[in-house]
């Protein structure tokens, strides 16, 4: 018997709006970006409108494919951390309606404006609650830095710049094994 393949989410809520409308306080820019998400939004709430968001960007064919594999697995509203469980054949479907989303849904309808960032995506939940909790951390030792006085730029903890910049390629593999010869010259 074949298991169903399935990959996880790990999403963060940054709430840029915050970080504009702030009078002269003494918090860093981070905690303004990574504010808690109010209470009204919960597992059903992101889930219902993820649903809805697919079947605006995807139509039919959308809401039939994630209907019965998308889950809400974990919702912090303390850190606006949240993991999703969806299968593996149409996680960029959910990805690209998280892309797409610009408030926080609440039961009462659309919350304050924000910015859903897909950090990780894993076969597994293990590693992404790994990186979650790598991720707490060190935005805790960003805004302790901060704090100190240290010169520290917040979109740069925020998306986690490091002082080398590492080039990056990704490769879109195709597991047709016909497709082998599409990078051959045939002349």
């Amino acid at each position: 018997m074949v298991r169903i393949k399935e990959r996880y989410l790990l999403v963060n809520i940054i709430y840029p709006e915050a970080a504009k409308d702030r009078s002269k306080s003494n918090l860093p820019d981070l905690l303004f970006y990574n504010q808690p998400t109010t209470n009204s939004c919960n597992g059903r709430t992101i889930h219902q409108a993820i649903k809805a968001e697919v079947a605006s960007l995807f139509g039919d064919y959308g809401a039939g494919a994630v209907e019965r594999s998308l889950r809400v697995k974990y919702l912090s509203n303390a850190t606006s951390t949240c993991i999703l469980q969806c299968s593996r054949e149409h996680y960029r479907l959910v990805w690209a309606a998280l892309t797409m989303m610009n408030c926080v849904p609440t039961k009462f309808g659309s919350g304050d404006p924000c910015i859903f960032r897909v950090v990780r995506v894993s076969g597994t939940i293990k590693k992404v609650e790994e990186e979650a909790i790598r991720r707490a951390k060190q935005l805790i030792l960003a805004a302790k830095d901060e704090m100190a006085g240290k010169e520290s730029d917040a979109l740069n903890s925020l998306f986690g710049a490091k002082n080398s910049v590492n080039e990056v390629t990704m490769v879109d593999v195709d597991d047709d094994p016909d497709s082998e010869n599409d990078f051959e010259d045939n002349d």
